[in-house]
């Protein structure tokens, strides 16, 4: 477990289209070892996996610049989810920020991505929010 360990670390730390690549040669080749490692790896799009407190706990950690452009190539329903964690008057003007920004440089949306995947992985690491990734049941007593 180590092993995998290491490469979900090294695979977190690149960007997403490096990530992207190197899972599908990994599926090629030991497809049980890349579902592995896409279990234990967190992406942008994961946070719909995240309770809603969790999430609010991250918008309050996150930069909301940052987040729309984080939030504008991704997929309603992941928009959808976020924007329901806010107040009404906080999801307008973000949804504002993201009209009234135009084009975005993919790289400058993946780099928004990874700041606030990176202040997710803190804040799990602290205790401070639980991630509940497939495969896990979270023991809650």
């Amino acid at each position: 477990a180590g092993g995998v360990e290491s490469i979900v670390e090294i695979l977190n730390l690149v960007d997403r289209s490096s990530e992207k690549s190197i899972i599908e040669s990994l599926e090629e080749d030991d497809a049980e070892l890349a579902e592995e490692i896409k279990k234990r790896m967190f992406v942008f799009e994961d946070i719909v996996l995240l309770d809603d407190r969790a999430i609010q706990r991250v918008l309050r950690e996150v930069d909301s610049q940052e987040l729309s452009k984080a939030l504008k190539s991704v997929d309603v329903e992941v928009q959808d989810k976020v924007f329901k964690n806010m107040s009404k008057r906080a999801a307008a003007m973000l949804k504002e920020d993201m009209e009234f920004m135009g084009p975005v440089r993919l790289k400058d949306v993946e780099d928004a991505q990874q700041k606030i995947v990176a202040s997710i992985r803190r804040l799990e690491d602290s205790g401070e929010i639980v991630i509940a990734r497939s495969g896990e049941d979270e023991l809650v007593v």
